[in-house]
C-alpha cells in the first residue's frame, strides 16, 4: 500500500477502525497501545483474518511510535472512559495529559501527518492536539458530527422504513447533549425530512439522537459505543486518502466562522487530500444560532477547564 494510517489505541474504537481501514484496503495500518502485547495480538488476527477478507493491507501492532514514522493520517482514540464517580474535570486532566504525550510523539515520527481526533471529551482534546501538535488547523480535526450524523440518518431510515442510503443528515456543534442535529437539511432521496414526518416525530429523533452515545451505554452496562464511531472515523480517513473531497460535519478550528473564533466546534467542511480543505458557512435560522451558540459556550466550558488545567 501506498498510504500509511496509524491508529493509536488499541480498544474497541481503535482495533475496530484498523479492522475497517484494512478490509476497504485503503493504507496499511499501524496500532499502537501501551499494553504490551495488546496491538501486536489484535494487527496479529486481523492479518490472519486478511485471506478470508482479501485484502492485502499490511497490519503492525507496536507499543511505541517508531513504526508510525510518515504516516499520512492517525486516528487518535487513547484515553480513559469516564468512570463511576469521576469528576468530568478529572477526566478532561487525565486524557489531556495523555492527548499531549500521544500527539508530541506523533508529530516527532509523522510531521505532515493530518490528526484524527477520537478521545473524549472529543471537542477539549482537539485544542490538546492542536496546541500539543503545532500543526497547522487544516490538519488536525475531530471525528464527532459524522457519527451524529450517522445516528440521526440512521434513526430516520427506521422511522420512515427506507433505506439508509437515501438518508442524509446535518448535526452540528459539541459532541454532547448540546449538539445540534438540523432537519431542515436533513433528508431522504432529496425529500427534507420536515415534508414526510410531523413536527413531534422529528423533536423524538432529535432527542434520541443527542442522547445516542449515551442509549448505547445504557444497553451495554459497561463500555460505550465502537462500531459506529470507527466507521466515522474511517469514513474522515478514506475521504483524506482517495481525496474524495467529501463534505462531511467535523469538529474543526474556527476563527470566525459562524461567529466563533479560537474554537473547535463541529460545521460542514470538505475532506480532501489537505485535509480540511474548505469550511462551508451554511445559513440557520435564529433557533438554529441560539442553539449552536449554546453548544459553542458548552465547548467554551471545556476550554476553560484545560487552561486552569495549563494544558
Amino acid at each position: 500500500m501506498d498510504k500509511k494510517v496509524t491508529v493509536i489505541g488499541a480498544g474497541n474504537v481503535g482495533a475496530t477502525a484498523a479492522q475497517r481501514l484494512c478490509e476497504k484496503e485503503l493504507c496499511d495500518v499501524v496500532l499502537v497501545d501501551i499494553i504490551e502485547g495488546v496491538p501486536q495480538g489484535k494487527a496479529l488476527d486481523l492479518t490472519e483474518a486478511a485471506p478470508v477478507e482479501k485484502h492485502d493491507s499490511h497490519l503492525t501492532g507496536a507499543n511505541g511510535y517508531e513504526d508510525s514514522a510518515n504516516s499520512d493520517i492517525v486516528i487518535i482514540t487513547a484515553g480513559i472512559p469516564r468512570k463511576p464517580g469521576m469528576s468530568r474535570d478529572d477526566l478532561i486532566s487525565t486524557n489531556a495529559g495523555i492527548m499531549k504525550n500521544v500527539v508530541r510523539e506523533v508529530a516527532k515520527y509523522s510531521p505532515e501527518a493530518v490528526l484524527i481526533i477520537v478521545s473524549n471529551p472529543l471537542d477539549a482534546m482537539c485544542h490538546v492536539a492542536y496546541d500539543a501538535s503545532g500543526f497547522p488547523k487544516n490538519r488536525v480535526m475531530g471525528m464527532a458530527g459524522v457519527l451524529d450524523s450517522a445516528r440521526f440518518r440512521a434513526f430516520i431510515a427506521m422511522e420512515l422504513n427506507v433505506s439508509v442510503e437515501n438518508t442524509h443528515a446535518f448535526v452540528l456543534g459539541g459532541h454532547g447533549d448540546t449538539m445540534v442535529p438540523l432537519p431542515r437539511y436533513s433528508t431522504v432521496a432529496g425529500i427534507p425530512i420536515t415534508e414526510l414526518m410531523p413536527q413531534d416525530r422529528i423533536d423524538a429523533l432529535v432527542k434520541r439522537t443527542a442522547n445516542g452515545g449515551a442509549e448505547i451505554v445504557s444497553l451495554l452496562k459497561t463500555g460505550s459505543a465502537y462500531y459506529a464511531p470507527a466507521s466515522a472515523a474511517v469514513e474522515m480517513a478514506e475521504s483524506i486518502l482517495k481525496d474524495k473531497k467529501k463534505i462531511l460535519p467535523c469538529a474543526v478550528y474556527l476563527e470566525g466562522e459562524y461567529g466563533f473564533k479560537d474554537l473547535f466546534i463541529g460545521v460542514p467542511v470538505k475532506l480532501g487530500a489537505n485535509g480540511i480543505e474548505e469550511i462551508i458557512e451554511i445559513k440557520l435560522t435564529d433557533d438554529e444560532k441560539a442553539a449552536l451558540q449554546k453548544s459553542a459556550d458548552a465547548v467554551e466550558e471545556l476550554k476553560e477547564v484545560l487552561s486552569k488545567l495549563g494544558s
